[in-house]
């Protein structure tokens, strides 16, 4: 891996947790911009892409610093509209303070200052940035950083990480939130 501390290498254990909920597995179309992310092309009749699981934990390490940088939890964002992301966004923002949007994202939230929702959020956390697009685009609006969960065809528009994992199962989901 690379330049990054003994202490934040993935063990046997974080590997065989994210091949049993699937992390790994990507979609058959490729973005061009997430191409560096794929190890190999599947030999199964589905015709996926295999993602690196090394640089999946790379970016989820450096996202973890960045949460980290975060003085106040309530100014980060945890946003799925995406229904297997709904219960996850729940629970990191439960356990960790931020404040979750799950369900339909209402447009303004971070641009309309009149709205009664409205929320100046220092980070935004997003399932996937092609259903959370709204969200994503006004962060942008604002100067807020965005962090995704990002498969091999998701689209990397205004996103500062992209975390590329399996964002369409509810396992790997749930453990990439965790």
């Amino acid at each position: 891996m690379s330049k990054v501390p003994e202490a934040l290498h993935p063990t046997e254990e974080d590997i065989l947790r994210m091949l049993a909920c699937e992390v790994h597995r990507g979609s058959s179309t490729i973005n061009a911009n997430m191409k560096r992310y794929v190890w190999k092309k599947s030999a199964d009749k589905n015709g996926g892409h295999i993602i690196n699981l090394h640089k999946t934990w790379e970016k989820l390490m450096l996202a973890a610093r960045v949460i980290a940088q975060i003085e106040n939890p309530a100014d980060v964002c945890a946003i799925s509209a995406r229904q297997y992301g709904q219960r996850a966004t729940l629970k990191f923002a439960h356990y960790t303070g931020a404040k979750a949007f799950a369900g339909r994202y209402t447009p303004g939230t971070f641009t309309n200052q009149i709205q009664k929702k409205y929320v100046e959020p220092r980070l935004l956390i997003v399932t996937d940035p092609k259903v959370d697009s709204q969200s994503v685009i006004e962060a942008s609006y604002v100067n807020v950083p965005t962090i995704a969960f990002t498969n091999l065809d998701s689209p990397l528009n205004f996103v500062d990480i992209a975390i590329p994992c399996n964002n369409r199962s509810k396992n790997s989901i749930g453990l990439m939130w965790w």
